[in-house]
């Protein structure tokens, strides 16, 4: 017969090139898609049978010459464990995620996994880990092949850490697309057809750059069937009336790739409804056109939306929070200054000017509009520092070429409230402007005045600034009680001003940052990176509102100081979300709002909008968004202050507002009860993920324990020839003494010059870990390829790669141990177990079912010979693991022990065969109840069976003391 007229069925053995691989359920006739025993999917390779020589074959028995200690049969054991990266139980993707997922995190999976296609909405509380949520929910839909691929879209900002949030912890490359990235890609397609987005199988893209027409079509043509989008409430207007062109694209962009039925598409928001009742149901109908209409006050209206919708609180997880990391208590203080002289009477000067030029009509409705928000941005930036105040005299206002009154309102609004920017998020901090005419020429008399105003505003930075005084003293505070605090500001050159002034106030022993809109993304990242690294100062981080939302900060920082207190109090919620979030060890963060007792308008917005806010949050333990009626409050504030007859001195929070006020707070409470009885439902308490416990459970044992991990690490690289030492953080290795070929399989890092990838490699039990480091879990990059070369060094001696000197090879596959820990002699087997899966697949895969290869590792151990078998509990066999030495064995005892005992292991076939049936049933009992418990009936889809015979991988004799 000729090697191209064999057939190779799914799950059977063959060797090619020189090693062994398993047939994946790909293969064609002429195509055979092959992965190394105990292989990632990642080492795939396709092998064309008629070109190479493709054979049938079975794994060999140990050689009884190449054997080792018995001891080391828990490393190989391991090794092969940390190996497998596609579990075959319910959870195909845990095997090759590096984060350990809480049981509440796990609810947005298991509600994915009742849906068909997938469309979610998971709008859990800032900090709460809605990116480890939807990317387990990712991951999943990748490992049973129900997604083809994988697009986040986001903003920017965002577009790095999301890439490395997915290769670090869900093992997911992902290409980024961005403006200074999409050449690079592009380059790579020179001949080709393709579009980026047919070549790479998972992009990371930027909304907003993604959104331009030239490339909005290629997007939606090449898109893959599984979208995740970031801070998916900008990217729906809350009034198409006032929404900007910008995010008209983008929700155009996502309605379009939501309008395809089988697309699966996962939403991602801390705050889906902004109040705006508009904005939450553009957000819902592009989960499902319905749900835009459905009646929410009905209780079949909610329990529709429930099945696509999770939103969990602070309050509702508390319950789950024993072994997380989360903070117990958030603190919040108020600090009030008082103006200087000098400012005091620059602000009275100001106002007296405002309202001036507010009521003269001069130039018609439309530039009455333009002085109006340009004097509202000028008392702004002068309530925030004497340099913002002096950038914004010298700017043109941003709204001066408006055409009509509108126009006019809609630009003032987005430069001076603090609304989601419609274009993008990154212009937010910039100075708004208070100059019509700034660009037109210098000799008016109004321009004149407002350079004087500019160089009033100057000579108050530093000594004339009790705001800056204030700030500083609160920084030493908090530094003093052991936070670090990231210090939010309004505008650019307030922040700029401020990181000035605290680095000169702070002294050597602390580090100072500035991160603003001025920075282009991909450097914000580099610059906070840059400021915690040197851990012999304590950091100190101020910044804009680039970064008060998606940007992880808890892992240096546990405290945020509101210097400019932002007019919308979701905008506090994300800035103390940096650091009051998942992942912080700190007992308790402090946040301080600083605000000026006596310019009035710091106190009307702290008492009407943020007390009240705080207030909410501290009964109920659950944000509720200001309503739409704060818009009215803010806007009557204003035209009180700058219009009404009344002199700007005798204006309180008592006399502006009043109606309007009072609306806006029965609005709120309102909004607050209907969220306290909607969290019932939303909270998704329906949904027990204790119920899969027992799986999720068996699959993290089967992949190796963290204490086993760290175990297994240490030993391996002491028997490759590393210098282990012990550390209060886990231990260090000189890798000095290991062969090349491990160090070649480790990641590069940075090192001394010389050095290649050898140095001292720390290994760290706990994240986060500093770059160059290795985490203690099985997916981490030096782990897995330590645990290849164990592999490979035991299963392939012989490879000329693998070619290690005989003491360097820390794992054999045979062995004999002398020990107290056995009465009789006792072999132990350690058995890799390949399964055939068949799974239902959901319309977004094609609906046909899906066949799957699976293998699984079992250590069996039985008394006396193999043909009359006494097999130990599986208790047993794991207390054998353990078993120390009490003596040596000779090779020339040894050899002939286990020569004579794998000589007669085919007698024990038929109980290998059996227990592969057994553990066949069992996964398959395991896939029925994770499905019956999120509602699927798909008894008669799930099939698993046993690929015989199984692969015995080690022998291992444990003699009795005395026996020969």
């Amino acid at each position: 017969m000729t090697v191209a007229a064999q057939r190779f069925e799914p799950g059977t053995l063959v060797t090619a090139r020189g090693r062994e691989w398993v047939v994946l359920p790909e293969s064609e006739p002429e195509v055979l898609v092959l992965r190394p025993l105990g292989g990632a999917d990642d080492e795939r390779a396709a092998v064309l049978p008629d070109v190479e020589e493709v054979r049938s074959a079975t794994f060999a028995y140990p050689d009884p010459t190449d054997a080792g200690n018995a001891s080391r049969a828990g490393l190989l054991r391991t090794a092969l464990r940390i190996g497998f990266r596609s579990s075959g139980g319910p959870f195909r993707s845990l095997g090759a995620v590096a984060v350990e997922p809480r049981p509440y995190q796990l609810v947005p999976l298991l509600m994915a996994l009742r849906q068909d296609p997938v469309r979610m909405l998971i709008a859990d509380d800032v900090g709460i880990g809605k990116t480890v949520e939807s990317g387990l929910i990712a991951a999943e839909l990748l490992a049973q092949g129900d997604a083809d691929g994988l697009a986040v879209l986001c903003s920017p900002a965002l577009a790095e850490q999301w890439q490395r949030e997915l290769a670090a912890k869900f093992g997911i490359a992902a290409e980024l697309v961005l403006p200074g990235t999409v050449r690079r890609l592009q380059a790579s397609l020179v001949g080709s057809t393709d579009s980026v987005f047919d070549r790479y199988r998972h992009v990371v893209v930027s909304t907003d750059f993604i959104k331009r027409p030239e490339l909005r079509e290629q997007f939606v043509r090449g898109c893959p069937n599984l979208v995740i989008v970031d801070e998916a409430h900008g990217c729906v207007p809350d009034d198409d009336r006032r929404a900007g062109k910008s995010r008209m694209l983008r929700y155009e962009l996502v309605r379009r790739l939501a309008a395809d039925p089988a697309r699966q598409l996962i939403l991602v928001t801390a705050t889906p409804h902004s109040g705006k009742d508009t904005g939450f149901r553009n957000l819902l109908g592009l989960l499902d056109p319905e749900l835009a209409t459905v009646d929410l006050n009905q209780v079949a209206g909610r329990e529709r939306l429930a099945r696509h919708f999770v939103q969990r609180r602070r309050a509702d997880i508390r319950g789950f929070l024993e072994d997380t990391p989360f903070p117990e208590d958030r603190h919040t203080t108020e600090r009030a200054y008082r103006l200087s002289g000098e400012y005091r009477d620059l602000f009275d000067d100001v106002v007296a000017y405002a309202r001036q030029v507010v009521r003269d009509p001069l130039g018609g409705q439309v530039h009455q509009r333009v002085r109006y928000w340009s004097a509202l941005a000028l008392l702004r930036a002068l309530a925030s520092s004497p340099a913002a105040a002096a950038a914004t005299l010298r700017t043109r206002a941003a709204n001066a070429d408006a055409d009509s009154a509108e126009d006019a309102d809609n630009l003032g609004r987005a430069a001076v409230l603090d609304l989601p920017d419609d274009e993008t998020q990154e212009s937010a901090d910039a100075t708004p402007g208070a100059d019509p005419g700034a660009e037109s020429g210098g000799g008016s008399a109004e321009q004149r005045r407002l350079r004087e105003f500019a160089r009033r505003a100057e000579a108050l930075a530093g000594a004339g600034d009790a705001k800056l005084t204030l700030l500083v003293k609160e920084v030493k505070t908090l530094l003093g009680d052991g936070f670090n605090p990231v210090v939010f500001c309004r505008y650019i050159d307030t922040a700029e001003y401020v990181a000035q002034r605290l680095e000169a106030a702070l002294g050597r022993n602390f580090a100072v940052g500035c991160v603003t809109g001025a920075l282009p993304p991909e450097e914000r990242a580099a610059r906070i990176a840059e400021l915690t690294a040197d851990t012999s100062r304590r950091p100190v981080l101020v910044a804009t509102d680039c970064l008060s939302e998606g940007v992880n900060l808890q892992e240096r920082f546990q405290a945020v100081v509101h210097y400019d207190l932002a007019w919308n109090p979701t905008r506090h919620e994300q800035r103390e979300g940096r650091v009051d979030r998942f992942g912080q060890v700190a007992p308790t963060v402090r946040a301080v709002m600083i605000y000026g007792a006596d310019n009035r308008i710091d106190e009307i917005v702290l008492k009407v909008l943020l007390r009240k806010h705080n207030r909410i949050r501290e009964t109920l333990g659950i944000s509720v968004p200001v309503p739409d009626a704060s818009d009215d409050v803010l806007q009557t504030i204003a035209h009180e202050l700058l219009v009404a007859p009344e002199q700007p001195e005798q204006l309180t929070i008592d006399a502006l507002a009043a109606g309007p006020r009072e609306e806006l707070h029965r609005q709120w409470d309102s909004a607050a009860e209907r969220e306290k009885e909607s969290r019932t439902k939303y909270a998704q308490r329906a949904i027990k993920p204790a119920e899969v416990a027992d799986e999720l459970a068996e699959i993290r044992a089967s992949l190796g324990t963290p204490a086993e991990v760290a175990e297994f690490a240490a030993t391996a690289l002491a028997a490759f020839g590393a210098d282990v030492v012990e550390r209060p953080y886990g231990f260090d290795a000189d890798l000095a003494g290991l062969p090349g070929q491990v160090t070649d399989a480790f990641p590069s890092r940075p090192t001394k010059a010389g050095q290649g990838k050898a140095g001292v490699l720390q290994l760290r039990r706990e994240l986060p870990t500093p770059p160059g480091a290795a985490h203690l879990d099985r997916t981490d990059p030096y782990v897995s390829a330590l645990a290849r070369q164990v592999l490979e060094s035991a299963l392939n001696p012989s490879l000329p790669a693998d070619k290690l000197s005989a003491e360097k090879r820390p794992a054999r596959r045979a062995g004999v141990m002398r020990t107290a820990a056995v009465s009789k002699r006792t072999t132990l087997l350690l058995v890799r177990f390949r399964l055939h899966l068949t799974l239902p697949a959901g319309a977004a895969a094609g609906g046909e079912p899906r066949p799957m290869v699976a293998e699984e590792a079992r250590v069996l151990a039985f008394r006396g010979a193999p043909r009359a078998a006494e097999w130990l509990t599986e208790e047993e066999t794991a207390a054998l693991l353990s078993a120390t030495p009490t003596g040596n064995v000779l090779p020339d005892t040894a050899t002939p022990l286990l020569t004579r005992v794998v000589g007669q292991l085919d007698a024990v076939t038929d109980h290998l065969s059996a227990t592969a049936d057994e553990l066949a049933d069992r996964l398959r009992a395991a896939h029925l109840r994770v499905r019956e418990a999120v509602g699927q009936r798909v008894r008669r889809q799930v099939t698993v069976t046993a690929q015989k015979p199984a692969d015995v991988l080690g022998v291992y004799l444990y003699l009795p003391e005395g026996q020969q």
